[in-house]
């Protein structure tokens, strides 16, 4: 998996969203708000490609959680990118 480009994640009043780039990306009806352990997952996945295996060493890596709660929540993840279309 990759993220695709045209997608930035920028912080606006304290909070850390995904906003598109460029007239193909442009679908004004989703704003994408990022928690704190998304935004991890974004900075430590973008620009490169990437499996589960890497959003769960990220996430265990950074909190204090187990490896099935964090696959869990990177498969949550992985399908809310996917229908978004982030990656």
């Amino acid at each position: 998996m990759r993220i695709k480009e045209g997608f930035q994640l920028r912080t606006i009043c304290g909070e850390n969203i995904i906003v598109a780039t460029g007239f193909k990306n442009i679908d004004f009806s989703k704003i994408i708000s990022l928690n704190e352990s998304a935004t991890l997952l974004w900075k430590g996945l973008l620009d490169r490609d990437f499996e589960v295996e890497d959003m769960v060493k990220l996430l265990t890596d950074e909190y204090e959680v187990d490896e099935a709660t964090a696959r869990k929540d990177a498969e949550a993840v992985v399908k809310q990118w996917q229908e978004i279309g982030l990656i």
